[in-house]
């Protein structure tokens, strides 16, 4: 009787095998998806054993914590996932704000700035002047030096606004 058992067991074995490996070819996996597989297939388990053998409680206690950590897991990857995208968004708005920290902080600093040639593009170009605007027009940056707008990550330099007034030998004293 042992030997049907064990070929009834191994051909319902196979055969879920089978299906598993068919629902995986047909649909995408998901967690949703295995968890419903892993129901599926110990409810049919449960439908298909032996009577007079049946499958010991130590065996679907096994089951049954091995459907509980796969839930577990479920749900921490999903609270993963949902805590990377908040995390992602935070990222983003500390980069977007820090740009606009940088750019404002440098209204009334005197920067150098670096641009290529327009004659010879192989060479660059040196601005210096002080800021006297700031922009985020196109989502970055930009400072106004000279009557010109030019982007944050041209500047090379900068230093503190140093008025260009001469004093005259009466005034120091």
């Amino acid at each position: 009787m042992t030997t049907v058992t064990d070929s009834i067991t191994s051909m319902q074995n196979m055969t879920a095998t089978q299906k598993a490996d068919e629902m995986k070819k047909r649909t995408t996996s998901t967690d949703v998806s295995d968890s419903n597989m892993f129901l599926t297939l110990m409810l049919k388990q449960l439908e298909n054993q032996d009577p007079t053998e049946p499958t010991d409680n130590t065996q679907w206690l096994s089951q049954l914590a091995q459907y509980s950590s796969l839930e577990q897991m479920t749900q921490m990857n999903t609270g993963l996932k949902d805590c990377m995208t908040y995390m992602s968004a935070i990222y983003a708005d500390m980069t977007a704000n820090s740009e606009i920290n940088q750019t404002l902080s440098l209204i009334g600093k005197d920067v150098t700035i670096s641009i290529p040639d327009e004659k010879d593009k192989t060479k660059t170009v040196e601005i210096t002047g002080t800021v006297t605007e700031a922009s985020f027009k196109d989502g970055t940056g930009k400072v106004k030096v000279n009557g010109e707008f030019y982007s944050i990550g041209n500047i090379i330099g900068v230093k503190e606004h140093t008025p260009n007034t001469t004093r005259t030998a009466q005034e120091i004293k």
